[in-house]
């Protein structure tokens, strides 16, 4: 169990700190550094699999064209969010992308509700109105909707909604799904490279150290989640996911020095609200369940008739 917490908690730390690695690419256009990230993820995650001889999965999946194709949309989707995350970071705006992850966890009830038709217990219902709630008074107050957190919450929502019900694991579906953006990641860079404008090439070599560092820093929280999820209970998982978004704020506020007037207080306040409700009715589900199992457990056999 403490072993399951330390791994769970260094997954989300280093998540948290990725603003810091991504804000010394600035130089760098987000496009580009989001087709390094691809190509650079599928070499360290093809690494780990030759050490691991772990690749039989992979003809395997190749014959199956229905779990390629839904792997290629949860792909698309990752990217995305990706894209969103680096331009966000790399344009001052860490405060709108630390919403869109604190925002997830309700996102991903809100699409189980619309889309799994799964039911929605009290504190659920109103945990998503709070947080709806929050994003009304930041549209209101702010004159837009806040698209970044929006965009983040929703796109890695979706991947989570299709990654749920996956076929593979969480190494061999993150090495599908760059081994998918691959070619397109070459193409784009290998065009940059042709016009004279591939930012790798033309940087120094310490960017260039980071660039290629965009492997194992994409590919070691990922192992980390993995093997944290393994080993503690979702109800602890989830109250751990905090650490990320809490934690890309304050270096956004306090780091960064990024605007976090009333407004957006108040309205991450609504968000927090729902969070609190969300995380404490996950809480008590946990607990009378597994005291539930542990009576059935523990109850005697019926005698025989």
């Amino acid at each position: 169990m403490r072993q399951g917490i330390i791994y769970a908690a260094s997954c989300y730390l280093l998540w948290g700190l990725f603003p810091i690695y991504f804000r010394a690419l600035r130089e760098v256009a987000p496009l580009e550094i989001l087709m390094h990230r691809m190509v650079w993820a599928l070499l360290f995650l093809g690494i780990i699999l030759s050490i691991r001889k772990q690749w039989a999965w992979l003809s395997d999946i190749i014959k199956q064209p229905r779990v390629v194709l839904r792997f290629a949309a949860s792909a698309a989707l990752l990217s995305t969010n990706w894209f969103i995350y680096i331009w966000s970071v790399n344009n001052e705006r860490i405060v709108d992308a630390s919403l869109g992850y604190f925002m997830t966890p309700l996102v991903n009830v809100l699409l189980g509700f619309l889309l799994l038709k799964e039911k929605l217990r009290p504190a659920q219902t109103l945990a998503v109105f709070c947080a709806a709630a929050g994003v009304a008074w930041m549209t209101f107050h702010l004159g837009h909707l806040p698209y970044i957190g929006l965009s983040l919450a929703c796109t890695f929502g979706m991947y989570g909604l299709l990654r749920k019900t996956a076929s593979l694991g969480a190494l061999e579906g993150l090495s599908l799904e760059t081994l998918i953006l691959f070619p397109f990641a070459f193409a784009y860079l290998t065009f940059l490279a042709i016009q004279g404008q591939n930012g790798f090439l033309q940087a120094n070599l310490s960017i260039q150290l980071l660039i290629i560092a965009a492997g194992p820093i994409t590919a070691i929280p990922l192992l980390l989640f993995a093997a944290g999820a393994r080993r503690i209970p979702m109800a602890t998982l989830g109250l751990l996911q905090y650490i990320s978004p809490s934690i890309q704020l304050l270096m956004g506020v306090v780091l960064y020095n990024e605007h976090f007037g009333n407004d957006k207080l108040i309205g991450f306040m609504g968000i927090w609200l729902g969070l609190i409700l969300y995380s404490a009715d996950g809480l008590r589900q946990t607990f009378f369940n597994k005291g539930k199992t542990e009576v059935e457990t523990k109850a005697p056999l019926a005698p025989p008739d």
